[in-house]
């Protein structure tokens, strides 16, 4: 039998969930060493290009001769991962997104939504790609591969998505407005 003590009680936990949900995803704190900074880098790359080395999980943007701007990032698991060089020849800001077929049949049940149609999920907040995502092809076509924001910043640090580089959502939009469209990327 519901009391009026329990409805009252258990009415407050239910109002206060979505806080307390919303509370603990504010709280993650980036490890220091994958904020953004200032780092001197081997001048043989040229200014300008990006640099990702996915087994320490940075991404180097060359800001001048023998200096770069260092990001932590998430990158892809094992046999996932893109290596080589290619160009940033997109660039869009909050981003739709589709998992590719692989994604879809490497794990049914996380794509579920995306089975037999076309659904494409609208940018925003709520999106994987996060903020901006800038879009890597090799000789004019797309490799699928981006370099985006995220929705799990706890990622970033860890060799966890299908291939993507992930980024925070406010160092994408950073990095966003510092490259251009045609921009070298060369993952090691």
């Amino acid at each position: 039998m519901i009391t009026r003590r329990s409805f009252i009680a258990s009415t407050l936990a239910a109002a206060t969930l979505p806080q307390t949900v919303f509370a603990q995803a504010k709280t993650f704190t980036l490890n220091p060493r994958f904020a953004p900074q200032d780092v001197t880098i081997d001048a043989k790359y040229g200014v300008g290009q990006l640099l990702v080395l996915p087994r320490a999980h940075f991404l180097y943007f060359v800001t001048d001769a023998g200096r770069a701007r260092r990001y932590g990032v998430g990158v892809g698991k094992a046999g996932l991962e893109f290596t080589g060089t290619a160009t940033i020849d997109v660039k869009k800001q909050w981003p739709t997104w589709r998992p590719t077929n692989e994604m879809i049949e490497r794990d049914p049940r996380a794509y579920a939504k995306f089975i037999d149609n076309d659904y494409v999920q609208p940018g925003g907040p709520g999106n994987p790609l996060g903020a901006r995502a800038l879009y890597l092809f090799q000789n004019g076509r797309d490799t699928y591969f981006r370099i985006h924001g995220t929705t799990e910043p706890q990622s970033i640090g860890r060799s966890v998505s299908n291939g993507c580089i992930r980024m925070i959502n406010d160092h994408v939009i950073d990095l966003y407005e510092r490259v251009p469209v045609g921009t070298v990327v060369t993952v090691l």
